[in-house]
This record gives C-alpha cells, sequence and structure tokens, in this order.
C-alpha cells in the first residue's frame, strides 16, 4: 500500500473537522481517515459522507491518549510505510459563560489543545513522506492573546530559537500559574484558549524550522492556520463562516502543490501569511 497516499484529520467527526475530510475526500489523490476519539460518533460520521458519495476511511483516535496516537502511528507505518498530509484539528473550548473554575479550565484545555496535538506531532512528523503537508489547526484568538501578553512573553513567543522544551515549559507554567490564581499578574492573558492557540501557533513555528534544519531535501510544509469564526458547537450558531467555508484555509495548506516552498512555518488565515 505504500505508493497509496494517506491523509489523517484529528477530531473530524463533526465540525470543521468533518468539513475538511469532506474536501480531502473530493481533492486528495489517496485514501483520507476520519479520526476521532468515540468509534461510535466516527462511524456515524464515515457514513454520512459515505451517503454523499464519499469514501472516507476511519480510524479511532483520543489525542490526550498516547497509546491510541501510537495504535495510528503503528497502523499507518505498517499499511502506507508513512503519511502524506497531517492536519491537526483536534480541540476543545470551555464556553464563554461556562463557570468551571479557570485554573481547570486551564489545564484541561492545554492538555488537549497544546500538550495533545504536540503528542501527535511527536508521534506522526516522522512518518511524513517527502513533499508531505503538516497543517496545524490554531486560531486568530491566538494573535489577540500574545496581545494580551506582558512584553516579555510576547517577545519569547515571537523568538525565532525558542525550543520545544521552552516552549512547553511555558505552557506548563501558565497552566501552574493559573491554578495559584497569579496568571494575571505573571503577564498571562485571561484566555486558556487563547494562550493553548499561542501554543500551537508557536510549535509550528519551531517545527518548521527544525524540518529546515534535518530534512530540508525532503519539501515538508508545516504551518499553522485560523479557520475563521464558524457555525460549530464550539464557537456558536452566531458565526459568519459555515464549517464547509472553515475548512477551506486548512485544505488549501494541506494540498500545497509539490513545486511549492511556502507558506512554511507561518500563521494563515483566509488563504493569507499574517504577521506573528
Amino acid at each position: 500500500m505504500s505508493n497509496v497516499q494517506v491523509a489523517v484529520v484529528t477530531g473530524s467527526n463533526k465540525g470543521i473537522g468533518l468539513a475538511i475530510v469532506r474536501a480531502l475526500c473530493k481533492q486528495f489523490p489517496g485514501d483520507v481517515y476520519l479520526t476521532c476519539r468515540d468509534a461510535g460518533r466516527g462511524q456515524a460520521a464515515v457514513a454520512q459522507l459515505q451517503q454523499e458519495g464519499l469514501r472516507p476511511h476511519f480510524h479511532q483516535l483520543d489525542i490526550d491518549d498516547l497509546q491510541s496516537i501510537r495504535a495510528l502511528r503503528d497502523f499507518l507505518k505498517e499499511k502506507y510505510g508513512g503519511l502524506n498530509v497531517l492536519v491537526n484539528n483536534a480541540g476543545i473550548a470551555f464556553k464563554v459563560h461556562d463557570t468551571t473554575p479557570f485554573a481547570i479550565q486551564a489545564e484541561v484545555t492545554l492538555k488537549t489543545n497544546f500538550f495533545g496535538t504536540r503528542n501527535v506531532c511527536t508521534e506522526l512528523l516522522p512518518l511524513m513522506k517527502p513533499y508531505g503537508r503538516v497543517v496545524n489547526v490554531s486560531s486568530m484568538v491566538s494573535s489577540s492573546a500574545l496581545g494580551g501578553c506582558s512584553q516579555e512573553l510576547q517577545q519569547k513567543f515571537r523568538s525565532d530559537t525558542i525550543t520545544e522544551e521552552e516552549l512547553v515549559q511555558l505552557m506548563t507554567k501558565f497552566v501552574e500559574d493559573a491554578k495559584k490564581s497569579v496568571h494575571q499578574k505573571e503577564g498571562w492573558p485571561n484566555t486558556a484558549y487563547g494562550v493553548s492557540k499561542i501554543g500551537v501557533t508557536v510549535l509550528s513555528r519551531i517545527q518548521a524550522r527544525l524540518l529546515n534544519e534535518k530534512r530540508k531535501g525532503d519539501h515538508i510544509l508545516l504551518n499553522a492556520c485560523c479557520p475563521g469564526w464558524v457555525r460549530t458547537d464550539m464557537a456558536g450558531p452566531k458565526a459568519t463562516k459555515s464549517p464547509d467555508e472553515g475548512a477551506e484555509t486548512p485544505v488549501y495548506l494541506a494540498l500545497l502543490p509539490s513545486n511549492a516552498d511556502a507558506p512554511h512555518g507561518q500563521f494563515v488565515s483566509d488563504k493569507t501569511v499574517k504577521p506573528w
């Protein structure tokens, strides 16, 4: 099977993830895997797309569970000899009026959106084949949250030399500061989701830099993106974009042609590179 191309979309049983799978089934010249935690919901989403005449595949994936990530890794390695497209879409957000204590919101949100996404990358990026495409779904909220950070933190998050270890330490510190109720005093904005997406955007910049250093000749492109404000369970019914419209930028980045050398390591919204 190793000559068959394969794409994986995390957290894709509904919302933007499902719309990304739908678009890739129409445009990507290979197998497309819809993945999510709950196998029943995943199979139902696959059935929904099959009724539309599409042919997605399903694989269980809980990005909070390292064993689940490694099971997917081993499956891809064995069946396809690697991976061509990875879209890290899985994420969570507490509602604005949620009364869950901020410390818990911080821990839970960072666990999935940053640490879970990072674990997927750690396990799956080594499988990326030449001309592979990696899309980390972030949010414009990462930009506004960055603006809400202290100058010192902004400098660190904008650094071209920050390491993955340093980023992990900063994300861990945010959770610890939130638990002690000192996060604002320590220069953090009052948004767990925003900080988690700062982490995703900065992680993408670091990963792209490492790909340049270690696999320059493989022409792999990796970017973070904002899908926009999309009508999903997460963002609510008032949002301006449909899920299919929200999928446009992630799909554009997932299908960058093989002769493209940019964007890479960028933050992209509406198919346009935005300053970080």
